[in-house]
């Protein structure tokens, strides 16, 4: 039993799974106070619930998936030496956005946080960190200001 228990403990799909799952459960629970409506005419709470939905299906997918594979040696929940430069920059990339979109615009926002968060790979280059965040940056600047038209300027100072 203990085995069974050990092997369960280092599954980090399984955990995954099982947070998903949550995840998509209390977004269906939240989702009731609202009118689902129909097809037709959906409410405001149709897509919630079909999202909460999906992510339970995929919750349970994963897990099920988890429970059913053996498990290896690397599949531990908490990792053996903490990647600190990766979680740097993960979380530097949000706030990174955060404060140059109010500063700067949308150009400088989402060069900065798709920049600051390729970083955060121990496989990334400079160079290849530099290429993905102008391509994401042209990518964002052509969907959400000129398709989609959000009031976010492009460039601005202070």
């Amino acid at each position: 039993m203990s085995s069974l228990l050990r092997t369960l403990r280092d599954k980090r799909e399984l955990f995954a799974g099982g947070f998903v799952i949550l995840l998509g459960l209390g977004t269906i629970l939240q989702a009731q106070s609202y009118e689902i409506g129909s097809l037709t005419h959906m409410g405001p709470g149709f897509f919630p619930i079909v999202l909460g939905l999906g992510l339970t299906t995929i919750g349970v997918l994963i897990a099920g998936n988890a429970a059913a594979s053996e498990a290896d040696e690397a599949g531990g929940v908490i990792p053996t030496q903490p990647q600190w430069r990766a979680w740097l920059c993960i979380v530097a990339g949000p706030l990174s956005f955060i404060v140059f979109g109010k500063y700067g615009g949308l150009i400088p926002a989402t060069f900065a946080c798709v920049f600051l968060s390729a970083l955060g790979d121990r496989d990334a280059t400079l160079r290849g960190s530099l290429v993905l965040a102008t391509t994401i940056t042209a990518l964002g600047v052509v969907l959400f200001s000129f398709l989609l038209h959000v009031p976010f300027s492009l460039l601005r100072w202070g």
